[in-house]
Parts: C-alpha cells; sequence; structure tokens
C-alpha cells in the first residue's frame, strides 16, 4: 500500500540535506536509503544506492519522481534457469 497522502512523501532527512546543500556536477550521493521517495528537487543528480553488496549509480530524471530509490537498485541477481534444455542452448550459442 501507499503511504497516505496526508502524511506526505517519506524522504530520508540526510538525503534531502546532502541533496539541497551539493551540487549536480561535484559527484555522486552515496545511500543507504532505498525507502526514498524521489523528489523534484533530485532531478540532475546522481545517487549511488546500497542494494546490500554493491552501490548502484542512478542518474534521476523527470519520470522517476514520485517512485522509490530502491526500485532503481535490484537486490537480486538473476544468472539462468538449469536443467538439459539451458546447457544445448549455451552449447549452441558457443558454436
Amino acid at each position: 500500500m501507499s503511504r497516505s497522502s496526508k502524511k506526505g512523501p517519506y524522504i530520508d532527512e540526510k538525503l534531502l540535506k546532502k541533496v539541497r546543500s551539493r551540487k549536480p556536477e561535484v559527484g555522486a550521493i552515496r545511500t543507504w536509503a532505498r525507502a526514498s521517495e524521489i523528489s523534484p528537487d533530485m532531478v540532475g543528480y546522481k545517487i549511488e544506492v546500497h542494494n546490500g553488496k554493491d552501490f548502484i549509480p542512478v542518474s534521476i530524471t523527470e519520470e522517476m519522481v514520485g517512485h522509490r530509490l530502491g526500485e532503481f537498485a535490484p537486490t537480486r541477481k538473476f544468472i539462468r534457469h538449469g536443467g538439459k534444455m539451458q546447457k544445448e542452448l549455451s552449447k549452441s550459442a558457443k558454436q
């Protein structure tokens, strides 16, 4: 469920403070606040979002406003499905 409209969007205070104090050209802002919503103030910034292992660089655009930062930094890495059919496909791709 979404957050109540009377409460307003959740934006981490530390992240908002960093965005307001820096210019977009200075460099990327590192954050662990995956639940923070992207505000119009963040457009043009590069934010590195932690996915549990690494920091994933995200360039903020106007279309991203209203979404959460965690949506753009996946936490799981899909390698492939296993099985006989997959082995045959990978073997034919090598040849």
